[in-house]
């Protein structure tokens, strides 16, 4: 199996101030990088304090991209549809090349009706936004001449994006997909890898969705060992056991984590382009140690955190991102955290 540490973080300027907290995410992915860890992604989101300290993720990267050597370094994901594709296009070409290849661009429709109103763009082209602009910026990588006449920006006629991409012949693709059958199928008929958020729901639940993709992209004749399959989860490694101790280090950041996401989303998104989401899981059941612990998390002592990582794979994961940064969570704590599972995890995990 491959690791990442995912970045969605909660803005608490009164515990913690924005300047300490970025030094704070930049000083564990240096230290993932020196331990082995595969990937580093961070998501983007505006205006709310559920990840809207990462409302500039390739800037986040791109110095990132400066400090480390080997880690892989994504987008986990950027907003398609907010965002001019030949942008998109440029920002991920230019960390490529100061990350000698090392860029991933993870792309998502989004679903916070404030960045979508704040933006001036309609929630309900959100699926063709999404489609239109990866196929643009693929074309903008080929480093022919790009010409475009579409209804989401202004034509194109006969213009070089520069630069291009080191990786050939793109960096890779993944796709951020959440409830829609629709996003997944899609993600595997164009041959992306999948990104999803599973913490919200039950391992069945997960391995159902899972399957969506997996089951497309063998009806479109694609291999599935081809492919990625990255979910994400909140983790915490402790030396060894101790359920009771794991509680008291995580659940209150926990509990800030889950308030921040139910704050973001208390507006509902577009109802017809958005079918379901209204009645999507109710984030704030997660704030319940009972509920979240041990099956929608990776937390606990090697022996315990291994075996989830079984039952995961069993999934069809194949990689873990980490969100080791949640809520207030203690800066001495994470780098602990980190230092046992590069230590007493991470050997044994790859053979997984």
């Amino acid at each position: 199996m491959k690791f990442g540490l995912f970045y969605l973080p909660t803005h608490m300027p009164e515990k913690i101030d924005a300047a300490t907290h970025l030094s704070n995410m930049v000083e564990q992915v240096v230290y993932a990088d020196q331990i082995g860890i595969d990937y580093a992604w961070f998501v983007e989101h505006h205006f709310v304090r559920h990840g809207g300290l990462s409302s500039a993720p390739f800037s986040m990267l791109s110095y990132l991209a400066g400090r480390t050597r080997n880690i892989r370094l994504g987008t986990g994901a950027t907003v398609l549809p907010l965002n001019d594709p030949i942008r998109v296009a440029e920002s991920t070409a230019v960390l490529d090349q100061l990350s000698r290849g090392r860029a991933d661009l993870g792309i998502g429709r989004g679903f916070l009706r404030d960045e979508f109103d704040a933006f001036g763009v309609p929630m309900r082209e959100t699926r063709e936004r999404l489609e239109d602009g990866i196929a643009l910026v693929k074309q903008a990588w080929t480093g022919e001449p790009v010409n475009y006449s579409g209804p989401y920006r202004p034509a194109i006629d006969n213009l070089r994006v520069l630069p291009g991409p080191l990786q050939q012949p793109h960096p890779p693709i993944w796709v951020a997909c959440l409830l829609s059958p629709e996003s997944f199928e899609w993600t595997a008929r164009e041959g992306y890898n999948l990104l999803y958020v599973a913490y919200h729901v039950d391992p069945a639940t997960a391995a159902q969705r899972i399957g969506w993709y997996t089951a497309a992209l063998e009806k479109n004749g694609r291999r599935i060992t081809d492919h990625e399959v990255a979910c994400v989860y909140h983790a915490h490694f402790l030396a060894q056991s101790d359920d009771k101790k794991l509680r008291a280090a995580v659940d209150q950041a926990m509990g800030e984590y889950t308030a921040a996401g139910v704050e973001a989303a208390t507006k509902a998104p577009d109802p017809i382009a958005y079918k379901g989401y209204a009645a999507r899981e109710d984030y704030q059941r997660q704030s319940s140690f009972e509920l979240y612990y041990p099956e929608r998390v990776l937390m606990g002592g090697p022996d315990q955190v291994l075996t989830r990582l079984e039952q995961m794979r069993r999934m069809g994961i194949t990689q873990v991102g980490m969100l080791v940064d949640f809520g207030s969570m203690a800066q001495d704590e994470i780098m602990a955290s980190l230092e046992v599972f590069g230590r007493d995890i991470l050997p044994e995990a790859r053979k997984i």
